[in-house]
């Protein structure tokens, strides 16, 4: 055990999902996994454990923003031998190309700052997928219905954003869509030689102020379920 997870050794699986809602890991072991058992409920982040066409997976709350994602994925990584994290979020689109629904896999992750900046002092490392995960999961979303789209996202380090010369700029430059994790847990998993994947589904939109009903959401939601454990087991 550890301080924020209670699972015992050998309770987690090498192959992590990590949704931000706790009750969205609930949601997604019940449906997708065989057998789940419920491993960790402290503070309320739970995480279950089962398997997928007999693989073992573990599905963890990662909480919402970088710094709770990286007090799990850091405990994850060092104190029980994971070595794939695999993120299942949703985000908001920034351009026009991306629409309500669509799946994104992010290459690539723009961020001001992350809880891991101050290690890097006056360097600007530049967060990445694990390119292995990145090409199976490519392959796996092809034919699922939903539009994909590959390449870079922003990371933003907070939810009411006051920056829309930033957006601008963003927008401007490429960036798919802002999220909340993945470049703190691409950069967790190359510390610690581990591979890392965000798949992310389209509930919002910056430019259009479009979202998804919440009746909408679980079954757009379960594509990218599907994506993530196809790309983790090829």
């Amino acid at each position: 055990m550890t301080v924020h997870i209670g699972a015992n050794p050998g309770d987690i699986a090498e192959t992590v999902l990590m949704p931000g809602d706790p009750l969205r890991a609930k949601w997604a072991a019940e449906r997708f996994l065989e057998n789940p058992v419920c491993v960790n409920e402290v503070r309320g982040m739970l995480g279950f454990t089962g398997t997928w066409r007999g693989n073992r997976v573990t599905i963890h709350g990662s909480g919402m923003g970088m710094a709770s994602l990286s007090i799990y994925a850091n405990e994850l990584l060092r104190d029980y031998g994971a070595k794939t994290l695999i993120r299942i979020g949703s985000c908001g689109a920034m351009q026009t190309s991306v629409k309500l629904r669509d799946v994104i896999l992010a290459m690539t992750a723009t961020t001001l700052s992350t809880p891991s900046s101050g290690i890097f002092r006056e360097l600007n490392y530049a967060p990445c997928a694990d390119y292995g995960l990145l090409q199976a999961a490519y392959k796996a979303a092809d034919g699922k219905g939903a539009g994909i789209h590959v390449g870079g996202i922003y990371s933003s380090d907070v939810f009411y954003d006051e920056r829309p010369d930033l957006n601008e700029q963003m927008m401007r430059h490429g960036v798919l869509a802002v999220e909340m994790e993945a470049a703190e847990l691409y950069i967790l998993a190359a510390r610690h030689g581990a591979r890392a994947l965000a798949v992310l589904t389209v509930s919002d939109h910056l430019l259009t102020e479009e979202a998804l009903p919440a009746e909408d959401r679980q079954s757009s939601f379960s594509d990218m379920v599907e994506i993530a454990l196809e790309a983790a087991f090829p």
